[in-house]
């Protein structure tokens, strides 16, 4: 045991190591944060970090993007190519739900309220997969462009590190942007392959992926780049227009699949309009309850079957 002579100077003394730990720690984040200002400010002057907006929601934007979840959205925002972190897209999501909460409440009945909510969050992550699928078209439509620039570029003797860059300089977005990031990572050690791979992730094609092989596989075997480029420019023009006529040709059913469901929504809103209170007086019961959810759920297996019926892989 310590009698009170030994007690006080050692009190005295891890005191003093804790003020002393305290203040080195301070120090190393003030200095840590200044040199991470200084390197974002040094990128930002040369162009490799954007100087963007303001940011809103950060410490949320932080806890989400450490869940799966938002890593989900994360990653389908960077393929999208909007200029949204995944904490605002999240605010944004649960504004449209407790919107729709309300509406669904006020122009039906109380029991639509949750559905309303459901759908709102459902209509947030399709509107995710179309701005998606939308950017994934407006690559493909660029990617003959890209295949006779790359073509070009090896054909004159550039590397093709040189000719990825070059394709990013003139191409216009959505190409232009993401040949910029494979740039990028190929300025800071990544192999071609793996830069080429992680685009190919974020914009899923059968013709990115056929790029991207004749890429790599010229790249490692040192083929004839050019001959294969230029064949493989005819063959993405054709398909090109072949995706074309294929959608024209399937905009009618697509747009029955969409009109299927509002049908419904408008039979509901024509059944209380004729008659004031008839869903509250149809939803208070459990039947009532159990035969909107099950006509909602046909609605949707419709939706779902129309859509599939309408898919052709070309």
């Amino acid at each position: 045991m310590l009698d009170k002579d030994q007690l006080v100077p050692l009190t005295i003394g891890v005191t003093l190591l804790t003020c002393v730990l305290v203040v080195m720690g301070i120090h190393a984040y003030a200095s840590g944060r200044a040199q991470r200002d200084a390197m974002v400010d040094r990128l930002s002057h040369t162009g490799q970090i954007p100087v963007g907006r303001h940011r809103r929601f950060r410490k949320l934007d932080r806890r989400i993007r450490r869940t799966r979840f938002g890593k989900r959205i994360e990653f389908k925002l960077a393929a999208t190519g909007l200029d949204v972190t995944p904490g605002e897209f999240f605010v944004y999501m649960l504004a449209t739900v407790a919107a729709l909460w309300i509406i669904g409440q006020a122009a039906l009945a109380s029991f639509f309220g949750p559905i309303a909510g459901l759908l709102g969050v459902y209509a947030a992550m399709q509107f995710l997969n179309w701005q998606r699928q939308k950017r994934i078209e407006r690559f493909i439509n660029q990617l003959p462009e890209l295949a006779r620039i790359l073509a070009n570029a090896t054909q004159a003797g550039l590397a093709l590190r040189t000719a990825l860059s070059m394709a990013a300089d003139e191409l216009e977005a959505p190409a232009g942007e993401e040949l910029s990031k494979v740039a990028s990572q190929l300025a800071v050690g990544h192999t071609i392959d793996d830069a080429l791979a992680e685009l190919a992730e974020r914009l899923p094609s059968r013709e990115l992926v056929v790029l991207v092989t004749t890429l790599v596989l010229s790249n490692k075997a040192g083929g004839t780049v050019v001959g294969a480029l230029r064949n493989l420019t005819e063959t993405l023009e054709e398909r090109k227009e072949t995706r074309r006529e294929v959608r024209t040709q399937l905009s009618q059913v697509n747009m029955t699949a969409y009109a299927v469901p509002v049908m419904g929504v408008g039979a509901l809103l024509l059944m209380n309009g004729v008659k004031d209170g008839a869903l509250d007086r149809m939803t208070s019961s459990t039947i009532g309850q159990a035969c909107v959810i099950i006509a909602f759920g046909l609605y949707a297996l419709g939706f779902v079957l129309i859509r599939r019926m309408s898919r052709i892989d070309i």
